[in-house]
């Protein structure tokens, strides 16, 4: 069960020994005639958690030598593997189906229905498509991590750069010819994924009828306890709350990017060209702060310089974060996190850098794996990795169909809301910082900040509605390509710097494509965090803007957010909503009220100027 940024916790005695054939076992586990009785269905699902609880310590346990130590075997293994757990998942999802007309007690009844929606990839009951499918998503992921561009250096000799490296030009780099080259050298890695995907989508359609569903997308989007274009509803909901300061700080960015690059490079009224916004997706635009800071003031913390300055290293850097979660009342991560843990890329071989957290076994085998660089971004990172970790701990009690957050966004959004208390009164309470800024400097603060939460909301939505309509037939393999680009100039207001045409896969060059994981979480996330931030304030007792405010060190604010996090998904997730915040819907109104000052700010700015695209 691998997510993009975790992988899920699996917590209780195991008594299968390993190397048993439990997708073997699972058809045969038990196929009666008859009526089926209520006792019946107890016996089943406890005999399917137990079954997937051990493959999937199994799975954990390949995919993490393949994603850190990548070669043709690791892959080979971590793909037999997931087919083991991926066949016998779908084998028990079908067997649940006798169960559909019984009459159950609540928690059978809903651990019936996870059982169903546990799959992460939905694939064929042949074993033979099965293993295809495993095999090609393996194949992707390893393409991804191997993923390399070659340029010439300064010296003439060819370098190889990968996504590490080519992060740090986007970043860093204002010379548009060299942006430009990095990312065309990055995208071409989704070509050769084309054939493999489409596939991939085929094999996976195939999975999600045979369980009963339309398509992939409508078995990803029937996750969210609602119908699923209820849910697609919903998020279209959220997003009109959000567009309109969208675009005024699309608006604002576009004008001071024309007055960096010139009007040549960046146009007045148009689109943003994907490569001047400081990374590779043009997810996130905080690396080019500086070009569009207020004039005459920044946001008064350079981070990074503060972490150098203090010669933290890496493993410095993830005791902050886990210092943070004691000061609200959580026990030290175990030992062996920091024995297991890939904090540095390794010299000697390849790996896969995404950040990750993950759960391996069950006995607290809590881990993340990253390639840490001493900055800013990867300072926030850490907290929101370790997020993941802590609530996989908080959970560990639960039954295994249990263990996973309320809905995917919560896992998500659970550790970014704790990096929404990295203000300044948090960095000068670990003498990171000497003072707190003057509040002349609050849009500053307010304008990095909305640079990377504000500017990544529509591209959380881009990256699922492309697959969405892929795995529908609404878009066709011929003109792949070109939605993927109609979709972020709809949604964003990008473009790409070069002319892209139909053999190009742009899509594939952004891990969670080629790796399954679905993208919507990020975007619920992203306005679950302020929800959760503002609740967790009120309950430390928070006063001022809501953006200055932290709970580091409150314990009325842990016990509230240890209370929820246990919870799991043995609740609907608008019932672990309810016990954080009080509310039962989504609700962006406290994104909104968190930047409320800087939207009036950029309203000030844009007077007179082209807004949208």
């Amino acid at each position: 069960m691998l997510g993009a940024c975790l992988t899920l916790v699996f917590a209780a005695a195991i008594t299968v020994a390993p190397g048993v054939a439990l997708a073997d076992k699972a058809s045969q586990s038990s196929k009666p005639s008859g009526v089926p009785t209520v006792e019946e269905a107890r016996e089943f699902v406890a005999n399917a958690e137990t079954q997937l609880m051990a493959l999937a310590i199994e799975g954990q346990r390949a995919d993490w030598v393949k994603a850190t130590y990548i070669t043709d075997d690791t892959e080979q293994l971590s793909a037999l593997a997931n087919q083991r757990l991926i066949e016998a998942n779908v084998e028990f999802a079908k067997q649940a189906v006798r169960f559909d007309k019984l009459k159950l007690p609540a928690d059978v009844r809903r651990k019936l229905m996870l059982l169903k929606l546990a799959i992460v990839l939905p694939a064929p009951a042949d074993s033979k498509l099965a293993g295809e499918l495993t095999q090609i998503t393996a194949r992707m992921e390893g393409t991804y991590g191997k993923g390399k561009w070659t340029r010439t250096g300064k010296d003439g000799k060819p370098q190889e750069l990968d996504i590490t490296a080519l992060g740090r030009i986007m970043a860093e780099s204002r010379d548009p010819k060299e942006l430009r080259d990095a990312w065309v050298g990055w995208h071409a890695i989704g070509a050769p994924m084309r054939s493999d995907y489409l596939r991939y989508v085929e094999l996976g359609n195939q999975g999600a009828r045979e369980l009963g569903f339309k398509d992939m997308g409508a078995f990803w989007r029937s996750k969210y306890d609602m119908p699923p274009d209820a849910f697609a509803a919903d998020v279209d909901r959220l997003w009109e709350q959000v567009k309109p300061f969208y675009l005024s700080l699309h608006s604002y960015v576009r004008r001071r990017l024309r007055e960096t690059y010139g009007p040549d490079v960046v146009p007045a009224a148009g689109p943003i060209p994907a490569h001047l916004l400081g990374n590779m997706w043009a997810q996130e635009w905080g690396n080019i702060y500086d070009l569009v800071a207020p004039k005459g003031g920044t946001s008064g913390i350079d981070l990074t310089a503060a972490l150098r300055a203090k010669k933290v290293d890496e493993r410095g850097m993830v005791k902050y974060g886990e210092n943070f979660f004691v000061s609200l009342g959580f026990p030290p991560l175990p030992e062996t996190f920091w024995e297991r843990s890939q904090f540095t890329k390794p010299r000697d071989r390849e790996v896969v850098c995404h950040a990750s957290a993950w759960d391996v076994d069950a006995e607290h085998d809590l881990r993340i794996k990253m390639c840490i660089e001493i900055t800013d971004e990867d300072f926030k990172t850490i907290h929101h990795e370790l997020g993941h970790n802590f609530y996989q701990r908080a959970y560990e009690k639960q039954p295994f169909l249990y263990r996973d957050s309320a809905n995917d966004g919560f896992h998500e959004a659970i550790g970014d809301a704790i990096a929404l208390s990295i203000t300044p009164a948090y960095l000068k309470q670990l003498g990171l910082i000497d003072a707190e800024p003057d509040p002349s400097k609050d849009l500053g603060l307010l304008l990095q900040q909305a640079m990377d939460k504000i500017a990544f909301l529509p591209f959380g939505l881009v990256v699922d509605q492309w697959r969405w309509k892929l795995f529908s037939g609404e878009i066709t393999p011929e003109n792949a390509n070109a939605e993927w680009w109609k979709l972020r100039e709809k949604y964003q207001g990008i473009a790409p710097p070069v002319t892209r045409t139909a053999a190009d896969f742009d899509a594939c060059a952004k891990y969670h494509v080629p790796a399954n994981v679905s993208y919507t979480r990020y975007f619920l996330a992203r306005i679950l965090q302020f929800q959760f931030h503002r609740a967790l304030c009120k309950e430390a007792g928070a006063t001022g803007p809501l953006y200055r405010a932290s709970i580091y060190g409150n314990k009325a604010a842990g016990a509230k957010l240890a209370n929820m996090l246990e919870m799991g998904l043995s609740k609907p997730w608008p019932d672990a909503l309810e016990a954080m915040t009080g509310q039962r819907e989504a609700d962006a109104t406290a994104i909104l009220d968190y930047f409320a000052p800087l939207k009036v700010w950029l309203d000030e700015q844009n007077a007179g100027q082209p807004v949208g695209w």
